[in-house]
């Protein structure tokens, strides 16, 4: 068997469903994305300049925390230390922080206070790599990789300096910004030239953790298996709702991006539709998963513009159908949707939701749903009743060509799908 860790509440967190990444730091500046240092082999030397020239003029924290509450976002993570090394609060432990540049803010906390005050919980994204710390070892992931090939530069690193580096910024991010709601550390790789669990000193990190707020939920990339309380693919939409090996299913969220970069890309073009971001998250609750969907601020500490405009179109879809998605889980077994439909289930108040890719003509027909099982059916987004009929339908506005097939109900449809980017029915079950 293997080792036992204690769990965080996740109860709030399978309600919510929603959530807003924040990937936001030095690399903004260049507006070529995060992994810059890595991709670029930039040394520390040639990437200053973006330490130098962070002033982010325009940064508004109280008008990011909005735009993700009208987006229907009830919680956030936002990146404190990305794997550049750069830290976005005033921490004790380093020189290479937000407040050193000229932007001279502590603005993780001016970031945290802002979301709070919106009812937003509160996530805290932190780098297991950092590609600045004298002390952490070149590997296959580190932008000196090449011009070390033979690591003879760690002769005199000591990785254990850094672990207790990590746990001291660490311990001031779950100490000095009140209550943290998530913990999401990025990220283990343990293959040839890589970073183990056992090079994180991953354990007495986790007890440390639990120690200082016993109730935080913690993802799983520390490299031991059993440790997170949340399963957190990335840019993929899993097939099916993931189970463990036992096949008990698990508490999981996707991260998910705009477009193809987490940090500001300037030159960036495969940005998501709104009518797919909005698909993508009904897949997610579906799933009985979350979606945490990343937004990367420009240098100048702004929403692009094309992010700001997916937020609002997600924000006009969530405004009539946030009940399809907040407290909602996968139907109840057995219930098979559509073709190109998506069942949610609210299970408190017994309602489920179907969410419909593609319109229909005239009619959907619902497999087990017919006598009785549905007491009144409507369009979600403006509460106008829905006709239904089963088998045993009788009366003049069931006389359609299509017969509804056994034991299934059918709801009748207006030929012209409503204005809306993807209409919803809502279905009182009996």
């Amino acid at each position: 068997m293997g080792k036992e860790f204690a769990s965080g509440d996740t109860s709030w967190f399978v309600k919510d469903r929603f959530g807003m990444f924040i990937h936001w730091g030095i690399y903004a500046v260049s507006g070529r994305y995060e992994w810059i240092r890595y991709y670029e082999e930039i040394s520390n030397e040639d990437y200053q300049k973006y330490f130098d020239y962070f002033d982010p003029d325009l940064f508004n924290p109280q008008e990011w925390a909005k735009a993700a509450k009208d987006a229907g976002m009830k919680y956030f993570v936002i990146t404190t230390k990305h794997h550049d090394g750069f830290c976005m609060w005033d921490s004790a432990y380093t020189d290479y922080k937000c407040t050193n540049t000229p932007c001279g803010r502590n603005l993780l906390l001016e970031i945290v206070e802002a979301f709070r005050a919106e009812d937003i919980k509160v996530g805290l994204y932190y780098s297991l790599l950092d590609w600045y710390h004298p002390e952490f070892p070149i590997d296959n992931r580190h932008p000196e990789r090449n011009r070390d090939p033979e690591r003879k530069l760690n002769a005199n690193r000591d990785m254990k300096k850094y672990t207790e580096y990590m746990r001291n910024q660490v311990r001031e991010l779950l100490t000095q910004f009140g209550k943290i709601d998530i913990l999401f550390f990025d990220f283990t790789y343990p293959e040839e030239d890589g970073k183990s669990s056992d090079d994180w000193e991953a354990e007495e990190m986790i007890k440390m953790i639990r120690e200082l707020q016993p109730d935080i939920i913690l993802n799983d990339r520390l490299g031991i298996p059993g440790s997170g309380d949340i399963f957190t693919p990335e840019q993929h939409l899993l097939a099916e709702r993931p189970t463990d090996k036992n096949g008990t299913p698990l508490v999981w969220e996707s991260c998910q991006t705009f477009s193809g970069n987490w940090g500001y890309s300037r030159d960036e073009t495969t940005w998501k539709s709104i009518p797919m971001l909005v698909q993508m998250l009904v897949e997610h609750v579906a799933m009985s998963g979350n979606l945490l969907l990343n937004v990367g601020p420009t240098g100048r500490g702004t929403f692009d513009y094309r992010a700001m405009n997916a937020l609002t179109g997600i924000g006009e879809w969530m405004k009539y159908h946030a009940r399809s998605i907040h407290d909602c889980e996968s139907a109840p077994d057995g219930l098979v949707a559509p073709k190109d439909c998506r069942y949610t289930w609210n299970p408190e108040t017994n309602r489920l939701y179907l969410h419909l890719f593609a319109w229909p003509f005239k009619s959907v027909h619902l497999p087990y749903l017919g006598n009785g099982k549905v007491k009144y059916a409507q369009l979600l987004n403006d509460g106008s009743e829905l006709q239904m009929r089963d088998e045993s339908s009788t009366g003049e506005h069931c006389c359609l060509d299509v017969k509804t097939p056994s034991g299934a109900l059918t709801i009748n449809l207006p030929i012209i799908q409503p204005d809306v980017t993807v209409p919803v029915i809502e279905l009182f079950l009996a």
